[in-house]
């Protein structure tokens, strides 16, 4: 017979199971069958399996200067970039930076019933997120430092924290066009409060050189950018060897190898190459096996790095979207297409320079009128001067939308359409090949075929897209089978055979390919968690607990594994451990009311009556 205690666990049990075990299934895997999309996604797609040598250490050393070396003999060009967006896209928050700043301010999201206050402190900015009981006493308030300003305010600019030498997103951004504090971008899915890990993949394109720890989910180094903002690098690539050889006195640096890359003299691909590394998105963007987003070299092919691949549209579902797809949208525009591939993004940008108001206007019509003339345009002049636009090119041909995916956010049409609503081209729809009937590989390296894509990059293109698209699970699974045979040692694909194992209910096999996933590579998280979960289900407790643990202590701001710990401890009749994980947990993730809820009623449980 049980006691009142257990009686009162178990009913938490059943309380917590629906909540966080679904959450879990939603957060953790496709259709709880696919971890090549989660295994790739805590380390950012790489794997240590088939990794290369490459380390932090190695890329320290690797060339990188800094844009202020770059400046000794290019100040105006120095100078004229620091003043673009790219060139402040991310500051440290100084006490002359916090002159600029509005706030403070105090604002309640309805939508995730909370309250946040932006203030300054001591020449510091801080966020604070706290709720409000009825009788005005606080059930919780978590107040972080936010330590550097990311985004320059064309469209607005965020925050970031640290916390454990881990990097979070700060739950309120500014919107310029607002001109208010609102929920930041992904804050609409949910109140991650100060909990939303910074990983390579975005901060890689938002700042000049970061340093996150490989094969972890948010952490970074202890200084954790070696250059703050975009910088000369990450366009014209490193600059040790082409300052060496001018102090050196060379004639011809680039002649002997020891120039930097100038995109203006590179191929249209390769030039296509380096913006497309930060702005184009496509639907997935998977690196490649042993691959960092450090390891892209301005001048070499994106795709030795990162492969970039889109859903095929359709007329039904033709593209739609504008924000971070300039490249794509730019080559269904008919100047692309009529300039047989040799348009590229830099015959209309200089990333040197960011001209505004009616500066931008003279400078694009320019750049449009060195291949059209006054007379291309169908409108007289008499006629296009009182129309809104006055006569700007870009205003009639590439108007700006407003961005889905960013609050009050607007964006460059990069398609240039002669006109209005005009349709989308033939070759829209008729990208997909025998090969890849399912994909659009947006950036393959010159000489490659369009549809030549590794198996491995097609295990995590497809788990990924399945996540929201249902019809790409047979394709991963079919993918992983071909897997199982021809790369049976890599960590990534024996930790999708156990995922995969584990939802069948063959648990065994399961623990077997998990065993060796780890064994391969032991700082996978979620192969220790399944690993744990599939000895569980053999009632094997002792052996699955530790490994749970360990996967928390390799991930430790992850909301599912430290609900599932406190699942376990319930389900193994542990309450005190039950009690202790939620309070930790609790201090990790202050905001979520379910928990403090649950732990509310483990403590009503414990009391005397």
């Amino acid at each position: 017979m049980s006691s009142g205690k257990e009686d009162h666990f178990e009913a938490m049990q059943r309380l917590i199971l629906p909540g966080a075990l679904v959450l879990a299934l939603l957060m953790w895997a496709v259709a709880s069958l696919l971890p090549g999309r989660v295994a790739a996604a805590e380390q950012d797609t790489k794997s240590p399996a088939v990794a290369s040598a490459s380390s932090a250490d190695t890329r320290e050393t690797s060339g990188y200067v800094g844009s202020k070396a770059c400046a000794a003999c290019h100040k105006r060009i120095y100078d004229e970039f620091s003043a673009t967006h790219m060139g402040r896209s991310l500051t440290p928050v100084t006490a002359q930076l916090q002159a600029t700043l509005p706030g403070p301010a105090s604002i309640y999201e309805e939508n995730l019933k909370r309250h946040f206050d932006v203030f300054f402190r001591d020449g510091k900015l801080y966020q604070s997120e706290f709720d409000i009981r009825s009788d005005g006493q606080e059930v919780f308030r978590d107040t972080r430092q936010v330590e550097w300003i990311i985004g320059a305010g064309a469209n607005g600019f965020g925050g970031l924290v640290r916390r454990d030498h881990y990097l979070f997103q700060a739950p309120l951004s500014f919107y310029s066009r607002a001109n208010n504090w609102a929920p930041s971008p992904g804050y609409e899915f949910g109140d991650y409060g100060f909990n939303r890990p910074i990983l390579p993949g975005c901060i890689s394109c938002h700042s000049g050189q970061p340093k996150p720890v490989e094969g972890t989910n948010g952490r970074f180094e202890d200084n954790p950018f070696k250059e703050m903002s975009i910088g000369c690098e990450n366009c014209h690539g490193p600059g040790a060897l082409h300052i060496q050889a001018m102090n050196a006195g060379s004639a011809h640096p680039a002649a002997e190898g020891h120039g930097i890359v100038n995109p203006a003299h590179l191929t249209p691909a390769l030039a296509n190459n380096i913006c497309m590394s930060c702005h184009q998105t496509g639907d997935i963007r998977i690196l490649k096996p042993g691959k960092d987003y450090r390891d892209f070299r301005p001048g070499t092919p994106l795709d030795n790095t990162l492969s970039i691949m889109m859903v095929p549209p359709t007329p039904q579902a033709p593209p739609q979207k504008d924000h971070l797809e300039h490249y794509y949208s730019m080559t269904l525009s008919k100047c692309f297409r009529a300039s047989a591939g040799q348009m590229k993004c830099i015959s209309c940008h200089d990333p040197h320079i960011e001209p505004t108001g009616e500066q931008s206007k003279v400078f694009f019509k320019k750049r449009c009128l060195t291949c059209h003339t006054e007379a291309s345009c169908g409108l007289p002049l008499e006629k296009r001067q009182k129309e809104a636009s006055a006569d700007d090119c870009i205003g009639c041909h590439m108007p700006r939308r407003d961005v889905k995916t960013i609050l009050h956010a607007s964006i460059t049409n990069h398609r240039i359409l002669a006109r209005p609503n005009e349709p989308f081209p033939d070759v829209t729809f008729q990208q997909t090949t025998a090969a890849l009937p399912d994909l659009i590989h947006l950036n393959p390296a010159p000489g490659e075929k369009d549809d030549y894509i590794p198996l491995l990059t097609l295990l995590q293109a497809y788990g990924e897209l399945a996540e929201t698209k249902p019809e790409y699970v047979q394709r991963y699974l079919t993918v992983l089978t071909q897997l199982e045979r021809s790369e049976p040692g890599s960590g990534l694909v024996q930790a999708a055979l156990g995922r995969r194992d584990l939802r069948a209910g063959s648990y065994q096999e399961a623990a077997t390919h998990l065993q060796q996933a780890i064994a391969i590579d032991s700082s996978l998280a979620t192969a220790f968690a399944d690993l744990s979960d599939a000895l569980f289900k053999m009632d094997r407790d002792q052996e699955a607990l530790p490994l749970l643990q360990k996967a928390i202590a390799l991930d430790a701001f992850n909301p599912v594994l430290q609900k599932t710990i406190v699942l376990r401890f319930i389900q193994i009749k542990q309450y005190a451990e039950a009690k202790a994980a939620m309070k930790h947990y609790l201090e990790v993730f202050p905001q979520d009311s379910f928990m403090r809820q649950m732990l509310a009623r483990a403590e009503e449980g414990a009391s005397p009556k």
